[in-house]
């Protein structure tokens, strides 16, 4: 039994296009300008953690019963480096940044030093130290960075074989409205960026990039239908997203639960990247019915079909025998 909202559904998404341009406009000016702000602020676009700018990540097991708080007091208060619990209770993880001058076993002996001054926590054990060189942390971003492309071009081509180029490009476009809206929200709440978020922008990008296929497939099957292709094209993909609508919602909405049990319950050790996702997840639903059907629409307008291509192509060849043709 559908919902009422999805029984004979005929809302006319690509009507609201120019309302949703104007939205995606103005969140990602906004995040941009976050950007910008934080390049002023605090040097740089993104709030890179130890993974990317280079320090010192001491996993430590103090005795039950001491808190984060206690933990964070002893390291120096609102000065403290990031602390998060990791593991078990009473494990917590501190990620401390790399000081200029200043050698990172300096800096966790000075860690290990202020846990066993407070009174407060007693016997505490190191677990683990590691240390990571700022060489390290640029290797890190270019990665990160090229993994990214490496996703973009890949799914450019898949789709170009698996449907056209139209469908490709406009994925393509969807993808970035969807990378570059996820990291204005990261500048602007200033979310730290370590491995694991870019994990989850990573996971962003599949999850997006299937929603929006399940879109283009269906309008790709609408159009191979009889009189599809003579059919009015803002008609032809309203329909095809009318059809996937209850699919599309109802997965984003499971997945939405999924993810919001794991905020709450996960604790504050993957807290950040299930943010991430969650945020990506609502993103990518939007996109896949405001960003990457409209996109796929102008690019119609503006280079027609692949049968309108060839369908001019076959008239120019014959313009050029009846030109050659001697009077």
């Amino acid at each position: 039994m559908k919902f009422w909202i999805f029984r004979n559904a005929r809302y006319p998404f690509l009507e609201w296009r120019k309302k949703a341009y104007v939205f995606s406009a103005t969140v990602l000016s906004i995040g941009i300008l976050a950007m910008v702000a934080n390049v002023i602020l605090i040097g740089n676009w993104q709030s890179y953690g130890v993974d990317f700018t280079g320090g010192t990540r001491i996993l430590v097991e103090l005795p039950e019963g001491v808190t984060e708080a206690e933990l964070r007091e002893a390291l120096g208060g609102a000065e403290a480096p990031p602390v998060s619990r990791f593991g078990a209770e009473n494990e917590f993880t501190i990620r401390a940044p790399a000081e200029e001058g200043v050698a990172a076993e300096v800096v966790a002996n000075r860690i290990r030093d202020q846990i066993a001054a407070s009174p407060a926590i007693g016997e505490f054990e190191v677990l683990q130290t590691e240390f990571v060189g700022p060489t390290i942390g640029a290797e890190l971003q270019q990665q990160a960075l090229l993994a990214i492309l490496i996703s973009f071009f890949a799914t450019l081509i898949y789709l170009a074989f698996r449907f056209e180029f139209r469908f490709g490009l406009a994925s393509i476009i969807a993808t970035v409205h969807d990378i570059v809206l996820t990291l204005g929200f990261l500048a602007l709440f200033r979310v730290e960026i370590s491995l694991p978020t870019v994990a989850a922008v990573l996971t962003i990008i599949g999850y997006s990039l299937n929603d929006t296929i399940v879109v283009f497939d269906r309008i790709r099957e609408n159009l191979n239908k009889k009189g599809g292709r003579r059919e009015d094209p803002v008609k032809l993909i309203n329909r095809s997203i009318n059809e996937v609508l209850p699919r599309t919602v109802l997965t984003s909405g499971t997945t939405l639960a999924v993810l919001l049990a794991l905020l709450i319950l996960g604790g504050a050790v993957i807290r950040d990247f299930t943010i991430v996702l969650i945020l990506g997840v609502i993103i990518g639903t939007y996109s896949s019915i405001f960003v990457a059907s409209p996109a796929l629409l102008e690019i119609q307008k503006k280079f027609g079909t692949k049968e309108e291509a060839e369908r001019k192509k076959r008239q120019r060849s014959r313009k050029k025998k009846k030109e050659a043709i001697p009077v």
